[in-house]
């Protein structure tokens, strides 16, 4: 039986619109590319204005509760999720595809996250200065840190909870409100997400969970309602994210894709230059921003790396990502798996060497 995902919105999941139109998203199991037994309608128009709205009348008077108030919150949150790391990664490695020992990490880490930011809250304010004056004496100038308001977050389906986490600890420990919209791949979490802060006594409307593609992201960057925009994805998209919020000047926060290189010289350790490399280039079946995508190695030791790295990689595990045993899964969603396949098409096709692998 198919289970219908709905939108957080004012402390509560809510029904679809309209139950007529035919959702347009359904989860699929990456190891197999089945159906999860989960899909959702976008969020319509008229519900995002009501969580805009809500985010708003709300975040006032959280804004004016005491920082130690808020950071007990973000603890108690933290304490939740920590009964509950095997369920999370589990759903985790469900949407994504990412083997559970590294969706376990994620969780843990966010824990952590949440923690860091209930500790921090207290000891940023602002400053005092003493200014001379033209007549003789001082005058007392001082900085007072004010939250933004309405705050919207994006999150990547790479890394779900951590987007979700990274975005929102911040965000609510310094008295702003959330809207937060997962990619439409991976929802899952940022949902558990919403309920557990409610459940923690985050009041209502301070963080919601809207669910969609781009036009539901849109339609939150392009909200006169909304202060700030934290979105994390590809520069393409980085790039008109940044020029919607432009239009009325929102502060914007981007952490897009990268292109990060290895550099590996003549007199370097191979055995840990090659184990960089891997890990650099492995993790997370090699879907993150910040992944090794290029090797440069010292042509004196080329052939020596590559035999190495073939050998190493020969030995890794693919297979199913629940197995805790599992170095490699599955791609997170089919258009990323036909991106990596093309790839290698073109490499090949521009003269480079398959050593191992490149077939599905």
């Amino acid at each position: 039986m198919t289970k219908l995902l709905r939108p957080f919105i004012n402390g509560k999941y809510i029904q679809a619109a309209s139950t007529n139109i035919a959702p347009k998203h359904m989860l699929i199991n990456p190891v197999n590319a089945s159906p999860q037994g989960y899909q959702f309608h976008p969020t319509s128009s008229s519900q995002i204005e009501k969580a805009l709205q809500h985010a708003k009348n709300s975040q006032r008077a959280w804004a004016s509760s005491s920082p130690s108030y808020r950071a007990s919150i973000l603890r108690r949150t933290a304490e939740i999720m920590s009964q509950n790391v095997q369920l999370l990664s589990e759903m985790e490695t469900s949407d994504t595809g990412r083997v559970i020992r590294e969706t376990q990490y994620d969780i843990e880490a966010g824990i952590e996250c949440l923690n860091y930011y209930a500790g921090v809250v207290n000891s940023l304010g602002g400053n005092s200065y003493n200014l001379p004056c033209a007549s003789g004496g001082t005058n007392l100038a001082y900085t007072l840190r004010e939250p933004l308001g309405v705050t919207v977050g994006i999150g990547a389906w790479n890394y779900p909870i951590q987007s979700a986490l990274w975005k929102s600890a911040p965000s609510l420990v310094f008295g702003n409100s959330m809207i937060f919209k997962p990619s439409e791949y991976t929802p899952s979490t940022a949902l558990w997400l919403a309920q557990c802060y409610h459940v923690a006594g985050l009041p209502e409307g301070i963080f919601q969970v809207v669910l969609g593609g781009r036009e539901v992201g849109e339609e939150l960057v392009q909200s006169n309602a909304v202060a700030k925009v934290s979105f994390t994805g590809s520069l393409g998209t980085g790039k008109k994210v940044y020029e919607m919020a432009s239009r009325d000047m929102k502060k914007v926060t981007m952490e897009l894709g990268g292109k990060s290189p290895l550099i590996v010289f003549d007199d370097a350790d191979l055995d840990n230059a090659i184990s960089g490399a891997m890990m650099g280039n492995f993790y997370s079946n090699g879907q993150v921003c910040s992944n090794g995508t290029r090797v440069f190695v010292h042509e004196s030791v080329l052939e020596e790396f590559v035999h190495e790295l073939v050998e190493r990689t020969k030995k890794m595990r693919i297979g199913n990502p629940t197995n805790m045993d599992t170095d490699i899964g599955p791609m997170a969603h089919e258009g990323q798996y036909k991106k990596v396949m093309q790839y290698i098409d073109v490499g090949m096709k521009e003269g480079a060497t398959l050593c191992y692998g490149g077939t599905a």
